[in-house]
């Protein structure tokens, strides 16, 4: 399994992130109470499901080795296992954040991941 892990985030939400140096969670995440994360062979059926339609999206890739403990993976949907972090994910473990553009179709178009 690799490393790296992916977060769809609003890209003003990560510009806040950015400017605190951490990134504490989007809406969802503090309801759940664990930043939520995607390996890079969930990510794309994440963003169909959860981020469909929805302009003004970054791709963060994170190095998961560097969020020690705190980062589980649980299961989820269709029992798939999940990474999930039960604390703020600092900037220091990010590795890189592109745009995540859509496509005519509607779909979101990805950049080359590391899965």
């Amino acid at each position: 399994m690799s490393s790296i892990i992916y977060k769809i985030v609003p890209a003003l939400l990560w510009q806040e992130a950015k400017r605190s140096g951490r990134f504490d969670g989007a809406p969802v995440d503090l309801a759940d109470g664990y930043v939520h994360f995607s390996t890079g062979e969930q990510v794309v059926e994440t963003a169909a499901r959860y981020f469909e339609g929805q302009e003004g999206l970054l791709l963060v890739a994170v190095d998961g080795d560097a969020l020690g403990e705190e980062l589980v993976y649980e299961p989820s949907r269709g029992g798939a296992l999940f990474p999930h972090l039960y604390a703020p994910l600092f900037l220091s473990a990010v590795l890189w954040e592109k745009p995540l553009p859509l496509g005519a179709d509607g779909a979101h178009i990805f950049p080359e991941l590391d899965a």
